[in-house]
């Protein structure tokens, strides 16, 4: 089976806005139910762990409720930093995945479900144990120096973009997760890093193109101006649900 955990707790402060990013009305609907519409119609996903923050839980609960039709969901709240907000959520599957299931940890922030690379993320943890979509580089990749200034060109075809989602098999990520101290897990922002450093190979699947993150606003507007034609044509519906 494959899971899907949504990480959703952040407070977006870097947005800038009066409500986290990924709580965000699109034509009357938050952006993170557009995600769920998706990931409900993509039939390799078991069911989905949507990790909030305790102040949106029940508005969570809602928007999860109308969008998803087909996939089991469960919401659970996130911790005090993102680490604890994964083994939260990781806590909860636990309660029915097994330990050669997939778990696929997808950020909320982007909003962009890329089955072709999720397929393929899927195949990668079967084979090696963990894998994430990655983003190549198309352009010169320089590295600068404290002042800014360039200071060597570094080979493209080796550096990547992590994206999302990460995945892994879900007895191994468990285990580590709920092994570590709050201490190692505060020090580490990405399930990647923390499987980097417990020896589970990390598979890179390229990323589609347009596997936008939503950080600050003009990522918002790039969102907008793709959304009807091209994420989601047939969601993006007008008028109030």
């Amino acid at each position: 089976m494959n899971h899907i955990l949504l990480m959703m707790g952040g407070t977006g402060t870097r947005f800038g806005a009066d409500r986290p990013k990924q709580y965000t009305l699109i034509h009357d609907r938050p952006l993170f139910s557009y995600i769920l519409k998706r990931l409900d119609r993509y039939d390799k996903v078991d069911s989905i762990v949507i990790v909030t923050h305790a102040d949106w839980f029940e508005y969570a609960e809602e928007w999860s409720a109308k969008a998803l039709k087909h996939v089991k969901f469960h919401v659970v709240c996130g911790g005090e930093n993102r680490s604890q907000s994964v083994r939260n959520g990781l806590n909860k599957l636990k309660e029915y995945a097994g330990d050669q299931d997939v778990v696929m940890i997808h950020d909320a922030t982007h909003p962009y479900v890329d089955e072709k690379g999720m397929d393929g993320i899927i195949e990668a943890v079967k084979e090696f144990g963990g894998a994430t979509l990655a983003a190549r580089n198309y352009d010169t990749v320089y590295r600068i120096d404290e002042n800014g200034f360039l200071a060597n060109v570094e080979p493209r075809q080796f550096i990547v973009a992590g994206a999302s989602p990460e995945a892994f098999r879900f007895g191994d990520i468990y285990a580590i997760y709920h092994d570590s101290s709050d201490e190692e897990l505060s020090t580490m922002t990405s399930a990647g890093a923390i499987a980097l450093a417990h020896s589970i190979p990390m598979k890179a699947i390229d990323a589609g193109v347009l596997n936008l993150k939503i950080t600050y606003h003009n990522d918002m507007e790039l969102f907008l101006a793709l959304a009807d034609n091209y994420f989601f044509p047939d969601d993006m519906e007008k008028e109030n649900n």
